[in-house]
């Protein structure tokens, strides 16, 4: 947007070419006959006035419009994908060996289990034990609701 070739388009070629753009980054490329082009949304007539100004943002090869800005960002994305592909499998495979290790005691591949809890348990008290304090518990209304229906 900060080049002057961006900053001196009409209105219709500023239109033009962001839609342009954002068609060659989905399929990587437009057909360059301006009927086709129209079925972007524009009508024909303005595709074909914008066009000349757009083109020094796109290049035609063999019946297609491609954007090698776009071309090369993609490219760059995929080269740091795969660099970054690359050492996640380089970091797994650190990690599998230090922990698959026999120095460690265990046989390789066996899991790792916790030695204790970090939890501290304390005595468990079923609800039969519990103080009620004055409220029933679900267990009360279910007996009393059993006592009232086999009483009728």
């Amino acid at each position: 947007m900060a080049r002057t070739d961006y900053r001196v388009l009409s209105m219709e070629g500023r239109g033009l070419l962001m839609t342009m753009r954002l068609e060659c980054w989905v399929n990587g490329e437009l057909p360059s006959a301006s009927p086709l082009l129209a079925r972007l949304g524009f009508p024909i007539e303005q595709v074909e006035r914008a066009l000349a100004e757009v083109r020094p943002f796109f290049s035609i090869d063999s019946g297609a419009i491609r954007c090698p800005e776009l071309d090369d960002y993609r490219a760059h994305l995929d080269e740091r994908h795969q660099r970054q592909s690359e050492g996640g499998r380089a970091g797994a495979a650190k990690t599998n060996k230090v922990h698959n290790s026999p120095a460690t005691g265990r046989p390789p591949g066996s899991l790792r289990l916790p030695r204790g809890s970090l939890v501290k348990q304390g005595p468990v008290q079923s609800n039969s034990d519990k103080s009620h304090q004055g409220k029933p518990s679900g267990d009360d209304w279910v007996s009393d609701y059993e006592r009232q229906s086999n009483g009728r």
